[in-house]
């Protein structure tokens, strides 16, 4: 039950304060992700999704639940997993960084499963998910998304 990481890169055209604030923003998850829902149900430190909020996810398969961790704005949000996939310890930083006229996003995520043996699974499968994720949400925000 080793620890498992994740990463993935991409560019946006955007501007940090752009992508950062749909990260910020569940709402627009299933807009440039493949979750198909969001739910706020417990609002966050000084703004609905601050460090603290509690944040449902939905996809066919899977319901997560999710607290907000980090909020530093426009450099780095970090949330992590409190119920919905049988992993410990997960946990998403996704940073942001200038780049020429536009933002180099990382999003990396660290967990251990419930289950021995099945990490290399949960990669695999997590890692396409959020690759597609931070690609979607690089084309999103390059494309005027408001924010």
């Amino acid at each position: 039950m080793g620890r498992q990481e994740i990463e993935h890169e991409a560019t946006s055209e955007a501007s940090p304060a752009s992508v950062f604030a749909l990260l910020v923003d569940g709402s627009t998850w299933p807009q440039w992700s493949p979750l198909e829902s969001f739910e706020l149900v417990e609002r966050g430190d000084g703004v609905p999704e601050g460090v603290g909020a509690v944040r449902i996810f939905r996809t066919k398969r899977v319901i997560s639940t999710e607290r907000v961790v980090t909020v530093q704005p426009d450099e780095v949000f970090s949330y992590e997993l409190v119920s919905g996939m049988p992993l410990r310890d997960y946990v998403a930083v996704i940073m942001l960084q200038p780049s020429g006229a536009g933002t180099a996003i990382r999003w990396r995520s660290t967990f251990r499963t419930k289950v021995p043996g099945t990490g290399w699974i949960y990669r695999r499968e997590l890692g396409k998910f959020i690759g597609q994720t931070v690609s979607g949400l690089a084309e999103f925000a390059g494309a005027g998304a408001p924010g």
